[in-house]
This record gives C-alpha cells, structure tokens and sequence, in this order.
C-alpha cells in the first residue's frame, strides 16, 4: 500500500515539474513577444487593419498662348456613408430629410433612399456606397445634406477624392495636346510629363470590413503638390479654323485622313495642328498624329526644293529653257507623264514649277546632275532635308532620301527624286522646309511649347532654334519666292489666287500605293498645299495634306489641299485679332506675354491672398480657385461678375467663396 502510494506521488511530482516547465515557458515566451518581438506584432497588427491610401496630385495644366486652358485636371468626389455610427436620436430626426434631398439630387424615391440606409443600419454597414463622380460643387451640396453636414464621426459622412483630366477644347488637338494614361503618352502631355506630374501625398485609412477601408481623419496626413504648368505656341482661335476647315474638306472628298499645321514664320511656333481620321463609321477624329509622324512620298512638294538645289549650284537659272513635249517623256526605259494632256512645249524653269512639270524638273535635274548624283543628293542634305527635327514630341516619323550605292538607288531614283517621288518626309519635315523659304532662308526648328511655370513663378522658357541659319544664297531665296507667289497667280493653285490678300505655295499631287495590282481600277492620291501668307513678308507658314480623297470628286492638290488653305489664310487675315498683327507686320507677343504674366500675378499674391477672377470664364475661375484650396460655389453661368471674398483678402484654404456667373 505505501509502495503504491509512493509512486503515485512519484507521477504527480513528475506532472507536477512538467507543468511548472511548461508555464515557464509560456511566461517566457509572453515576455518575449511582449519585450522583444512586440514591435514587430504591433507593426503586423497594424498593416492589417490600417493603410496609406495615395492621394494623387493633380498634374499641371496646359495652356494656350494666350492663357487658355488646353488641359486641366478636375476633382471628382465618392460619397459613402458609415451608416452605424450616427447617434440614434440624430438619425431617426434627419434621416427622411436626408432621403428626400438625396432622392431630389440623384433620383429615386426618397423611401427608397431611407430604406436602403436603413438597412445599412442595421446590418451595420460603415461604408454605405452613395454616389460617385461628383464635381466639386455637387459635393459641397451633398456635404450640406442633414447628417452628413454633421461631418465623418458624427454624420457618417465620407468622401474620397480623385482627379480626372479634362480637355476644354474636346478631341481638338487631341494628338498634340496629348495624354498620359493607358492609350500611352503621346503628344506635350507625353513629352513634358516629368514637368507636369506633381507630388503625391496620402491618407491614412482603417480596414472596417472585408475589402472596405475608411479614412480615420478628415484630412490628408500628406496633402499633394500640383505639377507645373505648360505654356504651349497653340492659339485658340487658328486652332479653331484650321481644325473646323479641313474636317469640312475631309468630309466633302470622303479622305481617309489628313492634316494641317500652321507655323509661325520667324519663330517656328506651331500656332495650329489638326490631325483627323476616319472611323468605320465615316465620323473623324483625332486618331494619329500624322504631321509629325507620318513619312510618305511628298510629290510636286518636293519639286520645289529639287528646284532650290539647281539654282544654288548655279546649273540653272530661273529662265533656262526646258523642253517638256507633249507631256509624255521617255527616261531610262520608262515613261514620265504631265497632268496637262498635250504638255507645255519648251517651257522656263520657273515655269516648270508653276505648272508643276514632272518632265520639266525630270530633265533639268538629270541633264544637270546625272553624271554626278551624289553633288544632288549632298546639296540636299545640306538644307537638312534627311535630319530628324528633333521634336519634343514623341513618334516622328524618320526622313528617307537615299543616295548612290543604297539599295534603293537606280538609275530612275534621280529623274523620281526631282518630283518628288523614291524618298519620304513628314508634313512637318517638309512645312519647316517652305518655313525657310518664308523665313529668307533661316530654317527654324518647330516649337510647340513656349514656357513652363509654376502658378506666378516663371520655371523654364524655351527660345527659337535655328536648324540652319541659310538653307541657300539670298539670291535663290529672292528667285524662289517669287516663282512661289506665282504658283498662285498663275500655275497650278490659280483657283487660290485673290486680290484681297496675298500668298505663296507650291501644290502636290502623289501618286500613293500605286504598287498595288489594281491601282489603275482604284486609284489613290495624296494631295497636298504648302506655303506661306502674305507672299511679302510672311507671318504664318501652312501646310495642309489630305490622303485619299475620292478620285470621283477630285484629286488635285489644288482643288482638294487648296482650299483649305486659302480659308485658313483668310480668316486668320481678315478676323480683327490678327489683321493688326498683318498691318503691323510684327506679332504682338509682348502683349500676350503680359497678358498671362497678368494672369498669373492676380492668380495668386504670393500665396497668401485672394485673387481677383472678375471677367475670367468659369472654368478658369474654378481651377485657379480650388488650386488654391478654395471651395467654390457657383451661381449662374458664363463669365465671373461678382466674388463674395474680395481682391487681397488672406488667403485660408478650406475657405468657401461664391462666384457670380453672368
């Protein structure tokens, strides 16, 4: 009996020393976990239940070279609510109220509203979905709704901010203007992306169901900071004409597609760009970025600067005599054709390029230059003619101009190359060609952008750049645009010609994908006009290029290319705005530089005051206000009359001002 008691006693004790070990161990390990690993845990616990949600800073805008907002970004607001945490007393006085007003806003009965909360309520949901992608405006008046104006911990109410880009002008320019998101980056918002980002902040919100975060503070714990801005060459009004008058064009030949660029002549500024093709539909849009891109075969274009190139050698003069025949011309084997039936007979030089003579300029190029190829092509290379123009802008197309030896050279390439045909360039390429013709032999580089900013600080300026400051003599520059005014007077783009006001150019008719079996069935062109107005002392250069009218229609660069820019060159002469710049000869840029410094300096006084937005449009009104951190309330529409917080008043974000519209 004792043996037995003494070895259960013996099992005890060894249960005893196990137990004692084991709660050893425990305690130790708590202390451990607490001590030692606690950060850690704590650091786990709270990445689970709480994250920085990013607040996006709203990219700078982009501007017209009078102010005008090309592209902004704009917020836009998701309204939810933490239908749990309203105080009871609270909900059950406000809540048919709050259904009713959200029922007058967003549709619905206001029963349905009620019952949806209600239900929210009970089941308690704290992150009700409400509505989404409200303007600024629209949110403050949601925020003012009966228990929501109570705030986030006593109303449930809970807003979470994004920002969307929007375009003023539509897809007008939509290429050039540019974006940055899942279509990619082309265009100014593409290439000055760096400028324009901001940078990010973030707010810090609590996990409260599965996949459902709220912000546990009313603000942002970093607030973001805005890009810059972009100040671009592109002016509303050109824009505008440009754009409106080759759609009609395009539309009335059935084209697949085209182009217009409208440059400034002495400093290369891009005053308009339009880009349209066609849908399967039959509507245009801005689908790619043809002038800059787009490398084809340019033409009669090209004659001109075939032309350019004899001349400067000094192998001709503008009256040398060139026999043309009956139109019909037999060259290494295969036959060259004029549009005119009969031909021209012996005809100048000069000549030639008015009538646009394929023979013409076939023969006094080859006669000239066929024993010595290379002198042609080196001549022609040296007006930076197969140089890329290295535009900010992304997706230039690359220039082709092949020469003796290449694999494209035969003994037809040079006869070809005279009128425009066995080589490519982009409109642009050849635009700031005719650019350099206007511009009395100074070749200027294509400018898009004119300044980055900073609100009222000035970031970077970007000046004029000159690709070669003579493309030839002074004297071929004289003979050439004198050939050129004729064009118009007499040759080929005679339907063009006008009293009223002068221009210079040189049409274009190519043959384009004639490589194909059934191009005498179905024959396609591509016309084109480039040039240059007024004919003495040009302000603007404009090209204008349309791909594959309908040959039923027409097909002539003058009938098809010409009118657009004759309507072009019209209405940007005879609208006021600019007749004072013609009659000056001097663009006003002093002016409208002071204009947007003016802008800018009342914008906002050193931060700290408030601006005076009288006269501006409400747009503009809107995103200079709430840049500042203003909120605004709107009443009316059309232009700002009045504002409740008056010019130099402190300067308090969050503060609300009401601006008049009228």
């Amino acid at each position: 009996m004792a043996a037995t008691q003494k070895g259960i006693l013996n099992k005890l004790y060894i249960v005893f020393v196990i137990i004692t070990l084991l709660l050893i161990a425990i305690v130790v390990r708590l202390t451990d976990i607490q001590f030692t690993d606690g950060e850690k845990y704590r650091a786990l616990s709270e990445q689970l239940t709480l994250r920085n949600d990013t607040i996006f800073a709203n990219k700078g805008s982009v501007f017209s070279d009078d102010g005008s907002l090309l592209a902004t970004s704009m917020s836009r607001y998701e309204i939810r609510m933490d239908a749990f945490t309203v105080e009871e007393e609270v909900f059950e006085k406000n809540i048919r109220s709050l259904s009713e007003r959200l029922s007058k806003k967003f549709g619905k009965t206001a029963s349905n509203w009620e019952t949806k909360i209600r239900k929210a309520r009970n089941t308690k949901n704290r992150y009700l979905f409400i509505t989404k992608g409200l303007g600024y405006n629209d949110y403050m008046l949601v925020k003012s709704f009966p228990i929501f104006n109570l705030g986030m911990y006593k109303g449930g109410f809970i807003a979470e901010q994004t920002t969307v880009r929007a375009h003023p002008l539509g897809r007008v320019a939509e290429r050039t203007i540019g974006y940055d998101d899942y279509r990619g980056a082309p265009g100014i918002e593409g290439a000055f992306r760096s400028n324009l980002v901001g940078r990010n902040g973030y707010r810090l919100k609590q996990k409260i169901a599965k996949g459902q975060w709220r912000p546990i503070n009313d603000n942002n714990e970093i607030e973001p900071v805005n890009g810059n801005d972009i100040v671009t060459t592109i002016n509303v009004n050109i824009q505008d004409i440009a754009h409106h008058s080759l759609l009609r064009q395009l539309e009335f030949y059935e084209a697949d597609h085209g182009c217009v660029v409208v440059m400034e002549t002495k400093t290369g500024e891009i005053k308009a760009i339009s880009n349209l093709g066609r849908s399967s539909n039959g509507k245009y849009y801005e689908r790619l970025n043809y002038a800059v891109g787009e490398s084809h075969e340019p033409g009669s274009a090209f004659k001109v600067m075939a032309f350019v190139a004899a001349l400067d050698a000094g192998v001709i003069d503008t009256s040398t005599v060139v026999d043309t025949g009956d139109g019909r011309y037999k060259m290494y084997g295969r036959y060259i054709n004029d549009s005119h039936r009969g031909g021209y007979g012996k005809i100048s030089a000069a000549r030639a390029i008015e009538v646009s003579s394929n023979i013409g300029l076939a023969r006094l190029i080859e006669e000239n230059f066929g024993a010595n190829p290379q002198k042609f092509i080196d001549i022609i290379k040296g007006m930076n003619l197969n140089d890329l123009l290295g535009l900010p802008i992304k997706g230039e197309g690359k220039p082709d101009i092949p020469a003796p030896g290449e694999k494209k050279w035969s003994k037809n390439a040079l006869p070809s190359m005279s009128y425009g045909y066995n080589l490519q360039l982009t409109p642009m390429q050849t635009l700031t060609f005719y650019n350099a013709i206007a511009n009395n032999g100074e070749m200027v580089k294509p400018m898009f952008v004119k300044e980055i900013r900073t609100w009222d600080k000035h970031v970077e300026s970007f000046n004029k750049t000159v690709i070669n400051p003579a493309i030839c003599s002074p004297e071929t520059i004289k003979k050439v645009q004198e050939v050129l005014k004729n064009v118009v007077k007499r040759g080929t783009g005679q339907k063009m010609y006008s009293e009223d006001f002068s221009m210079a150019g040189k049409t274009g008719t190519a043959r384009t994908e004639y490589w194909k079996s059934d191009w005498a069935e179905n024959k396609l062109y591509i016309s084109s006009f480039t040039g240059y107005f007024p004919a003495e002392n040009p302000l603007y250069s404009c090209i204008v290029v349309i791909h594959k009218p309908k040959v039923q229609t027409g097909f002539y660069g003058a009938d098809v290319a010409g009118p657009v820019f004759k309507d072009i060159a019209q209405k940007i002469y005879t609208s006021n705005h600019i007749i004072n710049k013609v009659e000056d000869k001097t663009p006003n840029f002093k002016g409208v530089q002071n204009n947007f410094d003016t802008y800018y300096a009342n914008s906002n006084k050193e931060f700290n005051s408030i601006p005076n937005v009288k006269g501006m449009a409400a747009m503009d009104a809107i995103s200079l206000l709430e840049n500042l951190g203003l909120k605004v309330l709107l009443e009316g529409k059309g232009k700002v009359i009045e504002q409740s917080l008056e010019e130099g008043v402190k300067l308090e974000k969050g503060t609300i001002i009401k601006i008049k519209l009228a």
